[in-house]
C-alpha cells in the first residue's frame, strides 16, 4: 500500500510541479524534459541494471549454492547466531538465512557493491520461507532492509576515486566523516527497528557484538590514518576488498571439495535462478525508477532546497550546506541520480569546497531505499511493505544530519 501512494504521488506531484514551470516560468520544454526521463529510466532499469545483474545473480547464486553444499554459510550462521537472534528473533539461529545476511553485510562493508546483491537478494529469499504472509514484508524482513539501506561502507572508494578524477588535493579527505556519518546512520536504523518491534538492545551479547563492531572500525580508521598515506589507504583498501571476496569463494570450493560435492554441478544447479530472479525485478524496478525520474527532472528538487534554504536562513542558520542537499534528497531516490548531482556539486563549487565535500559524505552516508525495496521485495513478490519504508527513510534523514555536522567538524 505504501509503494502505491509513493508511485502515484510521485507522478502527480512531479505533473503539478511541471505545470507550474510551464505557467510561471514559461518552460515550454518541461514536459518533453520528463517524458524523455521516463523512456531514459526505463531503458536504465532494463539494459544498464536488469541484464547486467542477471550475468552477476547468475555467477553469485552458483558459487552460493557450493557455499551452502560446502557449509560454509550454516558456520557463519552459527558464529553471528547470538547476536543476529536479538536483532532476527524470528529466525532460527540455525537458518541459512543468518549466513545469506551476514554475507551480505560483509560485501557491503568493503564496497563490494557487484556481490552484495546477490548476497541481499539470496537472504531476502531465505527470509521469504520464514514469512507466513508472503505477500507482506515480516518484520525480520524489514530489519534486514533497513540496515541494507544505511549503506555501512568501510571505506569509499568509488567517491574518493571521483574525487580524484576531478583533481581533489587529497581524495580520501572525506573517508572518515564518510565513516562517521553512515554508521550514525546504520546505529539509527536499529534504533527504530529496535522500537517498532520492541527488541531488546541493553542485552550484554548485542552490547558486546555492536560494542565490538565499533571498537574493530575506530581501530581500522585510527590505523589507516595514523600509519598509511592516502595513497597507501587507497590501494590496501582495494587489495584487502577483493582479496576477501577471492578467499570467499575459494574457500567455498575447498570446503565443497572436501565433502566430496560436485562443485560444478552445484555452481550450476544454483546459478539457474539468476536469469529468473532479473526477470522478476524488472517490472518493479523499471516501475520504481520511472516515477523517481519524473520527480527529478519535474525540479521538485530544486524547489524543495530552495525552500529549505529560506526556512534555514530566517532561523538565523548557516545555509552553507543547503548547496548540498539535491544529492542528499536525490539518493535514498536513485544511487545514480545522487552519483551524478554529487559530481555536479564537486565542478560547480569546487572539488575540495566545503558543498563539494559535503555532497560526496552525503553519497556515502546512506543507500538508495526506494530502489532497495523494489529490487529486494520485487524479487519474492512483497507488495505490502508495512513500516519499512519510513523506518529506512529515518534513518537516511540522521544520516543527512550526522553528515551536515562532521561537514561542519571537519571542513568548515
Amino acid at each position: 500500500m505504501a509503494l502505491n501512494y509513493i508511485w502515484s504521488g510521485f507522478f502527480l506531484v512531479g505533473f503539478v510541479a511541471a505545470l507550474a514551470q510551464w505557467i510561471f516560468l514559461g518552460d515550454t520544454e518541461i514536459f518533453k524534459k520528463i517524458i524523455d526521463g521516463t523512456f531514459e529510466s526505463a531503458k536504465i532499469g532494463v539494459m544498464d541494471i536488469a541484464l547486467p545483474l542477471a550475468g552477476v545473480m547468475t555467477l553469485w547464486l552458483g558459487l552460493m549454492n557450493v557455499g551452502e553444499k560446502a557449509g560454509a554459510v550454516a558456520w557463519m550462521a552459527r558464529l553471528i547466531a547470538p547476536f543476529f537472534s536479538r536483532l532476527f528473533p524470528s529466525v532460527p539461529k540455525d537458518h541459512p538465512a543468518t549466513g545469506h545476511m551476514v554475507m551480505n553485510f560483509s560485501a557491503n562493508l568493503l564496497g563490494l557493491d557487484n556481490a552484495a546483491t546477490p548476497f541481499g537478494l539470496k537472504a531476502m529469499e531465505s527470509l521469504q520461507t520464514l514469512n507466513p504472509n508472503k505477500d507482506e514484508a515480516s518484520d525480520a524482513q524489514i530489519t534486514f532492509l533497513v540496515m541494507h539501506t544505511s549503506g555501512l561502507t568501510l571505506i569509499p572508494l568509488a567517491i574518493m576515486a571521483q574525487r580524484a578524477i576531478l583533481g581533489a588535493k587529497d581524495p580520501s579527505d572525506i573517508f572518515i566523516p564518510c565513516m562517521i556519518a553512515t554508521y550514525i546512520a546504520t546505529l539509527a536504523g536499529i534504533l527504530v527497528i529496535s522500537v517498532r518491534q520492541r527488541l531488546n538492545l541493553l542485552h550484554g551479547v548485542v552490547l558486546a557484538w555492536l560494542g565490538g563492531i565499533t571498537a574493530v572500525l575506530v581501530g581500522l580508521v585510527y590505523a589507516m590514518t595514523q600509519f598509511m598515506s592516502k595513497t597507501e589507504v587507497e590501494v590496501a583498501s582495494k587489495l584487502f576488498s577483493n582479496l576477501i571476496l577471492l578467499s570467499i569463494i575459494v574457500a567455498f570450493i575447498v570446503g565443497a571439495l572436501r565433502k566430496r560435492v560436485n562443485v560444478y554441478d552445484a555452481f550450476i544447479e544454483g546459478a539457474k535462478g539468476g536469469i529468473q530472479t532479473s526477470l522478476t525485478v524488472i517490472p518493479y524496478l523499471v516501475g520504481m525508477l520511472v516515477a523517481i525520474s519524473v520527480i527529478r527532472n519535474s525540479g521538485v528538487l530544486g524547489f524543495i532546497v530552495q525552500g529549505m534554504g529560506w526556512c534555514f536562513a530566517q532561523l538565523g542558520m548557516n545555509t552553507d550546506f543547503t548547496a548540498a542537499l539535491p544529492t542528499a534528497l536525490m539518493k535514498p531516490l536513485s544511487g545514480s541520480g545522487s552519483r551524478a548531482m554529487m559530481i555536479d556539486a564537486m565542478k560547480t563549487y569546487g572539488v575540495d569546497s566545503f558543498v563539494g565535500r559535503l555532497a560526496c559524505i552525503f553519497q556515502g552516508s546512506a543507500d538508495t531505499t526506494f530502489y532497495i525495496v523494489a529490487l529486494y521485495f520485487g524479487s519474492v513478490g512483497i507488495k505490502k511493505t508495512r513500516y519499512a519504508i519510513s523506518a529506512g527513510l529515518t534513518a537516511d534523514l540522521i544520516g543527512i544530519i550526522a553528515a551536515i555536522g562532521v561537514a561542519y567538524l571537519f571542513f568548515h
